[in-house]
């Protein structure tokens, strides 16, 4: 052979005269969504989302001072659905009817922070549980008199409140609470009473004012309600407000009570902006997971006879 020349020692390539195809791989516009499987997922999941809020717990805000210095505007905390069994006010966005129904009902204890729903309006209040069922209950110059007994209120020294925009401290009528520390940090300083009920339940509270509210006259709170006030008693609307419908229009049904708080989750400050920063920021310190369950003050025991 001729230099030009060289033998070829591969396999024969074979053309059988079809044309050949090659298949690519698919391409994602080729795939086709099953919208049904999607929509009925996220259906499933927000009907989940909606049981465990209805049945075991969920998130509230507080938008309102009636329940300082314990809850402060800007806090976010855990109601829990369950304590009290279930009933039409459980279930959430209050899309069930109203009605005298209760599943494994129970009854609050004295302190307890509990969410009544309005008698007249499709709205949560917070409020705490001053007077069970059964129970006398008057107010006389801002201290409860339960079952003909004056409720137990000390003085205690002035708490520190946060100053900020969520809490402005102007609130308060005539009275100007603000302050400022050793340090210069400017704050809300507000007179407190430590009130104590039967079971030693003791919370603090704040009565700065003589006003309507401040005396009550004697009811049997029914059996099947309970006597809810706010901490805040100078601005509260509740169970005193029996003419006005802001208020709780007096005892609140148990069937009306939609859950327990328990704790406190966060606390913002009112500085909060779309500014992923602010999210920290705005943040109150010392406030997460705060218990919202009553200390109980020890007894001393009776002497013995």
């Amino acid at each position: 052979m001729g230099p030009g020349l060289c033998h070829h020692r591969g396999p024969t390539q074979v053309t059988t005269g079809a044309t050949a195809v090659n298949k690519s791989p698919e391409t994602e516009s080729d795939k086709k969504v099953d919208w049904i499987a999607e929509i009925r997922g996220l259906a499933l999941m927000l009907l989940a989302v909606f049981a465990f809020h209805s049945f075991v717990a969920k998130p509230f805000y507080i938008p309102s001072e009636s329940m300082m210095p314990n809850l402060l505007v800007g806090d976010r905390l855990i109601v829990s659905k369950y304590p009290y069994g279930w009933n039409w006010s459980s279930i959430s966005f209050h899309l069930a009817p109203r009605g005298h129904w209760r599943l494994f009902g129970g009854t609050p204890e004295y302190g307890d922070i509990v969410i009544p729903v309005h008698p007249q309006k499709d709205e949560d209040y917070i409020k705490r549980v001053v007077a069970l069922p059964g129970d006398r209950l008057a107010v006389r110059n801002g201290q409860i008199i339960l079952n003909g007994t004056p409720v137990e209120q000390k003085v205690e020294p002035a708490l520190d409140l946060p100053l900020d925009a969520n809490s402005r401290c102007d609130g308060f009528g005539f009275d100007d609470f603000r302050a400022a520390t050793a340090d210069g940090k400017r704050v809300c300083r507000v007179p407190v009473l430590r009130e104590t009920l039967p079971n030693g339940a003791t919370y603090l509270v704040i009565d700065h004012q003589n006003q309507e509210l401040d005396n009550f006259p004697e009811i049997t709170v029914p059996d099947d309600a309970v006597f809810v006030m706010g901490d805040n008693r100078d601005h509260s609307a509740d169970s005193r407000e029996l003419d006005n419908s802001r208020g709780l229009l007096g005892p609140v049904p148990l069937e009306n009570i939609g859950g327990r708080a328990e704790f406190i989750t966060f606390s913002l400050d009112g500085t909060t902006t779309l500014n992923p920063i602010s999210w920290w920021t705005s943040l109150r310190e010392g406030r997460a997971w705060s218990t919202l369950r009553p200390a109980i003050a020890e007894r001393k025991a009776a002497p013995e006879r």
